[in-house]
């Protein structure tokens, strides 16, 4: 399974994801593309198997991809302050790829009915789903 994370700004969440996959799923191909190379750069540090960064990484990885994660707003034109390009949104939402999405509420995009939980209670949840997918279920 080809695993895409795409992360923005610092590159927090891609790195918990990375890290966490990477100890409970070690078998799994990680696939890393910041926004900026601070986040590229995080990720690739927790263990990513490969890595890139900017708008056309997104869209050629999304291409290939089985699973995409990372926060929801990677499917939201100008989200992330304004990292994620009209086109960066657009590869995810129409990748062929299963999507996980975290849904983290920030810069004025809010999940209404999500409680805000906390990040490592969100990756748990994801390496949860990824195992499901593994498996079949």
């Amino acid at each position: 399974m080809n695993l895409l994370i795409i992360d923005a700004q610092g590159g927090g969440i891609g790195k918990q994801l990375v890290a966490s996959i990477r100890k409970s799923l070690p078998d799994l191909d990680i696939t890393a593309v910041g926004t900026n190379t601070t986040a590229t750069s995080a990720m690739l540090k927790a263990g990513a198997d490969r890595a890139a960064t900017g708008e056309n990484a997104v869209v050629v990885n999304c291409r290939h991809a089985d699973v995409i994660i990372g926060p929801i707003g990677i499917v939201i034109a100008d989200a992330l302050l304004g990292e994620i390009t009209p086109l960066m949104a657009k590869a995810v939402a129409q990748s062929p790829a299963k999507r996980l999405l975290i849904p983290v509420n920030h810069c004025d995009n809010i999940v209404v009915g999500v409680n805000d939980l906390n990040l490592g209670r969100l990756v748990q949840d994801v390496i949860t789903e990824l195992q499901e997918i593994r498996s079949g279920s």
